[in-house]
């Protein structure tokens, strides 16, 4: 069954030279692995993260790919010093102050990639 097989968010480039340069540059990522037209990124918790080229990255609107954090306004604050650019928001049921929301006891900000996919960082309650 699936929930014995390993799982991996896929993400979208147009250029995978500009995105593997933000991923390192932006966020401090490297790729584990390089293949044709592919990256493949681990984090330290064992997630698996495949970026591949195509033309349709970056026309998602919903969040692709989502970090956890034990400190949201920390991190926020590190990946700003690294020239991410948060998102603001105002609509019913999510309103961000300074590129944080809060609902209920979690934080979240949200960022786009070089792509132009939708991250998050998040901290629950």
């Amino acid at each position: 069954m699936l929930s014995q097989l390993e799982a991996a968010a896929v993400l979208p480039a147009k250029d995978l030279r500009r995105a593997k340069s933000f991923y390192k540059d932006k966020l401090g990522m490297e790729p584990a692995e390089e293949r044709e037209g592919e990256l493949r990124y681990r984090t330290p918790a064992g997630a698996a993260v495949l970026m591949y080229e195509t033309e349709n990255a970056g026309t998602a609107k919903n969040t692709a790919l989502l970090w956890v954090t034990p400190d949201v306004q920390a991190e926020v604050a590190k990946l700003r010093e690294a020239g991410v650019v948060f998102e603001e928001y105002d609509m019913p049921g999510l309103k961000t102050e300074n590129g944080i929301a809060t609902t209920g006891g979690e934080k979240a900000a949200w960022f786009k990639d070089s792509e132009g996919n939708i991250l998050c960082v998040a901290q629950d309650g």
